[in-house]
């Protein structure tokens, strides 16, 4: 079975980390984002990743850590449908799609062994939220056979609280409802045709966690997530100099915590040097950033190679140009219809 992962965005609401890396090769405990999708896929499973901003990087890491992937240019950004459509050269049969910011505890062979159990054509993973008005929700019947999509329902009128999640089963014959080299939504345009011609579409609800590391916010929520799965107060990577307190945090190789310093709820990529009496919390910071001593970074994203003195609150630290070719705003592939 083949496995597209779909990492074509930009990231630009992670922006200015994305100005320099590949949003899948991100780290969380200081591995790539990426890394995790690969490793839930079953044994033998053939990756096509559909990417095209800084994909050489993800070329790289595939390289250097004995990876058997398929990076799959988008010329322009295709949409979840058009990227799938644009990789079918590899798709020989049923295949998967997934979300490439999406981290979660779905377990993948079991979420196939449903597909092929329903004789469905497409499924879809599904999780529970609280707070429907902000959703589109599935109404499903009893036997998990979605009915349609009801788009931000008033809570009283709301046919479930199960969410589009991100992973897609789907056979080989849904490709000749995606048109060649347009953009086009796999959420959208696809899914309700398959349901209005009366296709088998089912969902599949899981436990455990789910999480759309789209945001800054949802960034640290996914790596506080993965601390406790692997029962971590902090991860401290390697050549690490350690004199102040970390919390609930992530620190990449070769840092410098100063003394009486603190990090709370953040993530610290490689070779920052923090000084003495600083403060970092809910944040994310890039690699080979220097924090004078006593400076204090709250809910913010600190952007490689920058220099921090004072105070930065809720802000985005980038003293650089922007690269050519970034966007202003969110392009690409939109994934679900699921958070808007």
């Amino acid at each position: 079975m083949q496995a597209i992962i779909l990492a074509g965005g930009f990231g630009t609401r992670l922006a200015p980390l994305t100005y320099t890396k590949a949003k899948p090769m991100l780290p969380l405990l200081n591995k790539p984002m990426i890394s995790y999708l690969i490793k839930a896929l079953p044994s033998g499973t053939e990756i096509i990743v559909a990417a095209n901003y800084k994909k050489e990087q993800l070329e790289e890491y595939f390289d250097a850590n004995g990876i058997n992937a398929i990076v799959n240019p988008e010329p322009k950004p295709l949409g979840t449908a058009g990227a799938v459509k644009n990789a079918s050269r590899y798709i020989n049969g049923t295949f998967m799609v997934l979300n490439g910011d999406i981290i979660s505890s779905l377990n993948i062979r079991k979420f196939i062994q449903y597909h092929i159990k329903k004789k469905a054509k497409i499924t879809i993973s599904l999780w529970p939220v609280k707070n429907v008005e902000q959703f589109g929700v599935v109404d499903i019947d009893k036997d998990g056979r979605i009915k349609k999509f009801v788009e931000k329902p008033l809570r009283h009128e709301a046919p479930s609280n199960l969410i589009n999640a991100g992973a897609y089963c789907i056979d080989y014959e849904i490709l000749d409802y995606i048109p060649d080299g347009k953009f086009t939504s796999m959420e959208m345009e696809i899914f309700p045709r398959v349901i209005e011609d009366g296709l088998p579409f089912y969902g599949y609800s899981f436990n455990g966690y789910w999480i759309d590391v789209g945001r800054m916010e949802s960034y640290i929520e996914a790596n506080k997530i993965l601390l406790k799965k692997n029962g971590l107060k902090a991860l401290i990577g390697e050549n690490c100099m350690m004199k102040g307190s970390v919390k609930e945090s992530s620190i990449g190789n070769d840092c410098i915590i100063g003394e009486n310093s603190e990090v709370k709820s953040s993530i610290l990529y490689e070779n920052v040097k923090v000084g003495e009496n600083a403060k970092i919390e809910n944040s994310i910071v890039g690699s080979n950033v220097v924090v004078r001593k006593g400076a204090i970074i709250k809910n913010s994203i600190v952007g490689d190679g920058e220099i921090i003195e004072g105070n930065i609150e809720n802000k985005r630290v980038w003293s650089k140009e922007m690269p050519k070719g970034y966007p202003k705003k969110q392009i690409g592939n939109v994934v679900r219809n699921a958070k808007i």
